[in-house]
């Protein structure tokens, strides 16, 4: 993944960011998407008040869990998709 001895060029350090940002805003929308389908119910019907509890506390539980899971996965794949380790080799077979 590194060139030049270790060193990280330009653009690989630009890659880097770009994925890291993608993967935080990615993240960011699936929790939201989970928090509102889970906790949404309590906020838009009139639900008993054990029930809206229960919905509010298992949607801001499940949706930082969720928010990290999408991070590490985007991370982990796009640290796996690292340029070959010979330049000019795209396939194992070649």
């Amino acid at each position: 993944m590194y060139a030049h001895g270790g060193r990280r060029t330009r653009a690989e350090r630009d890659a880097a960011t770009v994925e890291i940002g993608y993967a935080l805003v990615s993240a960011a929308f699936a929790a939201a998407v989970l928090f509102g389908a889970v906790a949404g119910p309590a906020f838009l019907f009139d639900l008993p008040g054990a029930v809206a509890t229960v919905l509010l506390r298992l949607g801001t539980a499940v949706a930082p869990v969720v928010f990290m899971a999408r991070v590490i996965s985007v991370l982990v794949r796009f640290r796996q998709s690292a340029q070959p380790s010979q330049p000019g080799r795209t396939n194992p077979d070649s």
